[in-house]
């Protein structure tokens, strides 16, 4: 059961890394597009998707973390 919740977050680590990384201001969705601007904007399609992802990852990798720690 240990190894399982342990490969669980090193899958979900990875991917919160590579998610936050496409999240990068000037190299992100918005950035390679050339929606670079220093004013205020939503976020919109791909780029929300993203974000919301994110969200799903980081709270998915606590519930792992928090099991990992319970079933030890």
């Amino acid at each position: 059961m240990q190894n399982v919740l342990y490969t669980i977050q090193i899958v979900l680590g990875l991917l919160l890394i590579g998610a936050i990384l496409i999240q990068n201001q000037s190299a992100g969705l918005g950035g390679a597009f050339g929606g670079d601007s220093a004013i205020y904007r939503t976020k919109r399609g791909a780029e929300k998707i993203v974000f919301r992802g994110t969200i799903v990852l980081v709270i998915l990798f606590m519930l792992a973390t928090l099991a990992s720690v319970f079933f030890s």
